[in-house]
């Protein structure tokens, strides 16, 4: 069965400039072209369009008869594992158009490849060609090899798992066993064409699943030239698709995925993933994972896993995120500060200093009563323990998760990807930009690569673009603190006036009103910026020239999620952190730029304005993004199939409906991780402020996860077969968070929530034993003579009269000898928030690295299964030698000495002791 004699390093040729400068041919293209006696073609040197009238059997196919919702070539054996689409248009490029698709097919068929033309007269608008492209067996296994691809070589026989008792529970959110188990678990093994016969091959059309073969084909596009340009060699089908030579290149869906294909060949994978995963009344069943990655590939397939584990965990923070949302909902009677607040003999005979200078006027402390009670739903006992648990929780997700991407690395056959795959693998871009060359010390080959001043200046521009855009964001958010005092002028003016010092309707305080129209027109900001960012973000990546795709990939991560973690955390840490901490006070206002007053907090705090802030941006956030993923895919295809639906459907063939369709694009998964990224920021790093986000974002992600699915299994072209073995880059971006977290939600709860003062107050200043926390609010506000106040400041009018008001701190009465400076409870209560932090981070630490440090990363059964797997495939490949080498023996081959017996039957048994 070994059709081809060479070995893959004489096939996979470098792809690096030549020593003249020029760029040399790509590896597959360059060898093969020389080598046509032992890549036997029948189509080499004819035309794409020649090509298509030969097939194996040399008899001409009818089309007419041809089913064009078939998904394979005319002669209906010959798979089609890839399309090329072009439209000629006769501008004054057609010319050179044509010369590189003459040039690219032609190479593509001396690669081995084969390929049939549609013709623009059979497609549907009667404009568009379609190469078809199929990959024969030669070439399959030929790249196989290459690309280290493993295949079966023996049914697992390690016994599964106990089935736990209480999975019988579980019984409605399963899915059917054929759905979720699509073929049998084998032990498996790199391929090999020198050893064909050990792997079980059945049949050579299904050996190589559809999404293997769409791999191997698009590694071949990757890397096949069209011609010299410019006196350089230039390769790869991105460039031609940016260039305008093609239009698109992709791979084929199985089926529609409305119904099940009429070709019996069909697997109908696509109509099964709609039906079982894609609908949204689907929503309470278990992914089918295995399905997934054996359609879309490993790297979407580990991306679903995540996102499903990930939510699945949501499900207790939700559950404990709603249990303190409820205490703090059934103690909001027994909140004191609100009862004296809201109190008339209270908070209504508490003037408080004006909100603004000179157009605000003095105001009682009883018309806040509304967001006093409110803002007890988030303020409370319940929102410490809250925020401890979900430091906790955080590295509960994180562990578990290492867990289940063990497992999943051996169920899909990725233990030992990443440096055969990631590491060694050059982008073609690399390749094709970088014209020096040197020596891979692991290799021993020569490579090219980029020299080191190139870099420096790279990396120079790169990182001043990044700071530019960072200084943007930051910039901005100014811009929205000034709106925010400019505006809270003219809301305080409007809604407290001397003629109606009665307590507001509702919750419209100048604090919320301002905190309201400023959160949306920070989103809109943020909306807009990342727009334009995410432009730059790729252009800046491309443009450092990165070695492997792993390491583009890592780069851009790296600046999207820095400029978005500035961009949509900016507001937030503002509102947490800053608002409010630097009034100054009456007569000594601290100004920003000299002209605006800072803003101060509202008499219950600044958490209920945090909880505003996040649910506005969180939530607006989670509502664009799955109108941007959902509604604009589906908008775009219905205008693109508005013409094709009123034609038979015997007319609209397979590769056309799939061209209608939207590109997903190499970055389609960034993306996704990004905004679960953002997300997972919003509910661990402000949690302590808002306790329903959990909740928010569990509702979130069960829409997500469906409406992911629907849009790739429905709205978006078949996405090219990628591998990955985890996440990536995220893992670690998720640590620093969860990190991150424990400190923000730490400093969120002693200098944004009133919890410290009143437990300094509760147990070093109450004066009634009976009801320990009454006159609290009394207690916190400093009073004020009104004659102080400098004519900055001072009210325009006074009509009431009154001499002295109160403001939000602790400082000396007017009469005392330190004069509105700092008192001492002031100091106790900033070492009790300071102690408070300290104390927490410490216990929410220790904590954390014990849970991580109990919680293996691998599974104790994993482990086993990959040490038996190892153990049984080197048993089986020195088996396999040891028979060729019998057979060698007997048959009298002088080579095969008896030492070399007994070497391998020595390396078996060494095989076996260890």
């Amino acid at each position: 069965m070994n059709r081809l004699g060479r070995k893959a390093s004489e096939t996979l040729i470098e792809m690096a400039p030549s020593a003249d400068g020029e760029e040399s041919n790509g590896p597959l293209c360059e060898t093969l072209s020389t080598a046509g006696s032992e890549v036997p073609s029948s189509t080499e040197g004819l035309s794409s369009t020649e090509t298509t009238l030969l097939i194996p059997d040399r008899q001409v196919i009818d089309k007419r008869h041809q089913s064009k919702d078939s998904i394979f070539f005319r002669d209906g054996v010959r798979r089609i594992d890839f399309v090329l689409s072009y439209v000629d248009d006769l501008n004054k490029e057609w010319e050179k158009k044509l010369e590189r698709r003459k040039e690219f097919e032609s190479n593509l068929q001396k690669a081995g490849l084969e390929l049939e033309t549609e013709d623009k007269k059979e497609s549907e608008d009667g404009k568009i060609y379609f190469v078809k492209i199929h990959a024969p067996w030669e070439v399959l296994i030929t790249y196989a090899e290459v690309l280290n691809i493993k295949v079966p070589i023996k049914e697992n026989d390690i016994p599964s798992m106990v089935e736990n008792p209480l999975d019988c529970m579980l019984t409605p959110f399963r899915l059917p066993e054929k759905v979720m188990h699509p073929e049998p678990d084998y032990f498996t093994a790199p391929f090999s064409k020198e050893k064909q016969e050990l792997y079980l091959i059945n049949d050579e059309s299904t050996f190589f699943s559809p999404s293997m073969r769409n791999r191997i084909v698009n590694y071949i596009l990757t890397r096949c030239p069209y011609g010299t340009e410019e006196g350089k060699k230039k390769f790869g089908i991105k460039r031609l698709l940016n260039n305008g030579t093609y239009s698109a290149a992709y791979p084929l869906h199985d089926c529609q995925y409305w119904k099940k294909a009429s070709d019996p060949n069909c697997d109908n994978e696509r109509y099964t993933l709609y039906m079982e995963w894609a609908r949204f009344l689907r929503f309470y069943k278990e992914q089918p994972l295995d399905l997934i990655r054996k359609y879309y590939g490993e790297k979407i397939g580990i991306y679903f896993a995540w996102l499903g584990f990930y939510t699945e965990m949501l499900f207790l923070a939700a559950v404990v995120g709603v249990i303190c949302f409820l205490y703090g909902l059934f103690t909001m009677d027994e909140n004191m500060s609100s009862k004296e607040i809201c109190d008339p003999a209270i908070g209504g005979e508490i003037i408080m200093c004006p909100l603004c200078d000179r157009e605000c006027e003095y105001w009682r402390l009883n018309t806040t009563c509304e967001s006093s009670e409110y803002s007890h739903l988030f303020d409370n006992v319940a929102t410490l323990f809250f925020a401890i648990f979900m430091g906790i929780w955080v590295t509960l997700f994180l562990e578990f998760w290492k867990r289940r991407q063990a497992r999943l690395k051996y169920e899909w056959d990725l233990v030992d990807f990443e440096e055969e795959q990631q590491q060694l693998q050059l982008r073609p871009e690399y390749e094709a930009k970088c014209t020096q060359k040197k020596k891979n010390p692991v290799t021993q080959e020569m490579e090219p690569y980029l020299p080191l001043t190139s870099q420096a200046v790279r990396f120079c521009i790169s990182g001043t673009t990044v700071l530019f855009w960072v200084s943007l964001i930051i910039a901005s958010m100014i811009a929205v603190i000034v709106y925010r005092l400019a505006v809270y002028a003219a809301f305080a003016s409007l809604m407290e006036n001397a003629q109606t010092l009665q307590p507001i309707s509702g919750l419209l305080t100048p604090q919320l009103a301002t905190s309201v129209t400023a959160s949306c027109l920070n989103f809109v900001i943020i909306m807009i910026l990342n727009f334009i960012y995410e432009r730059i973000a790729i252009w800046i990546t491309d443009m450092e020239i990165p070695r492997t795709h792993m390491e583009y990939e890592n780069r851009l991560t790296m600046k999207m999620f820095l400029f978005q973690f500035v961009n949509y955390y900016s507001s937030c840490f503002y509102v947490a952190f800053f608002k409010g901490k630097f009034v100054g006070y009456p007569g000594a206002y601290t100004y920003m730029f000299n002209r605006w007053r800072n803003e101060e907090c509202d008499p219950a705090g600044c958490l209920i304005e945090l909880t505003t802030q996040l649910t506005i941006v969180m939530a607006g956030k989670q509502i664009w993004g799955n109108i941007q993923e959902a509604i604009v895919p589906w908008i775009c295809n219905w205008w693109g199939r508005r013409k094709a639906r009123n034609n038979p459907e015997n007319l609209y063939s397979r590769w056309e409906q799939d061209h209608d369709l939207q590109t997903f694009g190499a970055l389609g998964l960034f993306y996704e991780y990004l905004e679960m990224v953002i997300q997972f920021g919003f509910i661990t790093l402000f949690v302590a402020s808002f306790p329903l986000a959990p909740l928010l974002a569990l509702m979130n992600n069960i829409l997500e996860i469906r409406v992911d699915s629907w849009k790739l299994t429905t709205q978006y072209r078949r996405p090219v077969a990628a591998k990955a073995h985890s996440i990536g880059v995220w893992q670690e971006i998720l640590n620093g968070m969860a990190i991150l977290s424990v400190v923000t939600n730490a400093f969120i709860v002693a200098f944004t929530s009133d919890m410290i003062p009143r437990l300094v107050y509760y147990y070093a200043y109450s004066e009634s034993d009976d009801s320990p926390m009454s006159g609290y609010i009394n207690n916190s506000l400093s009073v004020f003579l009104i004659s102080d106040f400098p004519e900055r400041n001072k009210p325009k009018t006074n009509p009431e009269h009154f001499v002295i008001c109160r403001y939000r701190d602790y400082r000396y009465p007017p009469d005392h000898e330190k004069k509105y400076l700092h008192t001492m409870q002031f100091w106790h209560i900033l070492a009790a928030k300071l102690a408070f932090i300290i104390i927490m981070e410490h216990v929410v630490f220790i904590v954390k690295f014990f849970v991580a440090w109990m919680i293996p990363d691998v599974p104790a059964d994993v482990k086993a299964k990959i040490k038996r797997e190892k153990y049984l495939t080197q048993k089986i490949l020195h088996e396999y030698e040891l028979e060729k080498l019998k057979e060698r023996l007997c048959q009298g081959d002088k080579r095969a000495t008896e030492k070399e017996f007994i070497a391998t039957e020595g390396r078996m048994e060494l095989s076996r002791a260890m």
